[in-house]
């Protein structure tokens, strides 16, 4: 029997992101471009950019959410997936962060259908949960603060359609830090799991994907 090591893992991530993880020009080299301009060196693998498209092709694709911008790289994965008049709402904190990612957009040819609010996580979706109507929203990406990670679902809670998707980044930590480290990922995951809304697996992509599908 096969041992899982780290050097398994990254093995196996990198098989996947051979296989799985064709991208265009573009999104190719978007993340050294970011890195160049002096953004954190971390964004989801071509591997999971293509299930978020795919995934958000599932759904009614007519509005997402993604809580964590950075660069634009899993924006214009999941813009893509999104119907011909869907739109994105991308939210990032840092100024240089969202500047970066809207000029990504905009080469991309998207930037007429993401909307990039800038500011904390938080206080965009409680704007956004006076603004939007309850059931609008067919997916929620989440990949920013980690123990924020509950308060952002809660937040975006009332505006999911059923049938709609939450996906989150890192749910089996982060790094060097593991579940049981203290990020907060092992609550988000038991409690999201719990919720008896929603339907949830957890994928060993990277440091974790999950995903929860909305049936009430």
């Amino acid at each position: 029997m096969a041992v899982m090591t780290p050097e398994t893992w990254d093995f196996i991530n990198d098989y996947s992101r051979d296989v799985f993880g064709d991208q265009d020009e573009h999104l190719a080299g978007l993340m050294d471009e970011a890195i160049a301009a002096g953004l954190p060196a971390i964004a989801v693998g071509p591997d999971v950019g293509r299930l978020l498209m795919i995934l958000t092709a599932m759904t009614r694709g007519r509005l997402a959410i993604e809580v964590g911008t950075l660069a634009g790289y899993s924006g214009i994965w999941i813009t893509r997936g999104l119907a011909p008049d869907g739109r994105l709402i991308t939210i990032e904190y840092e100024p240089r962060h969202a500047d970066f990612a809207q000029r990504q957009f905009e080469l991309a040819g998207l930037a007429d259908r993401v909307d990039l609010r800038r500011g904390a996580g938080l206080a965009v979706l409680s704007d956004l949960s006076q603004e939007l109507e309850p059931g609008s929203v067919d997916l929620l990406f989440i990949d920013a603060h980690k123990p924020e990670y509950i308060a952002y679902f809660e937040r975006t809670r009332p505006l999911l359609a059923v049938g709609g998707l939450v996906i989150a980044d890192n749910v089996y930590g982060i790094g060097t830090g593991w579940i049981d480290q203290g990020y907060g990922t092992d609550e988000f995951n038991r409690h999201i799991a719990g919720d008896p809304e929603f339907e949830a697996a957890a994928f060993p992509f990277r440091e974790g994907v999950l995903v929860a599908r909305r049936i009430t």
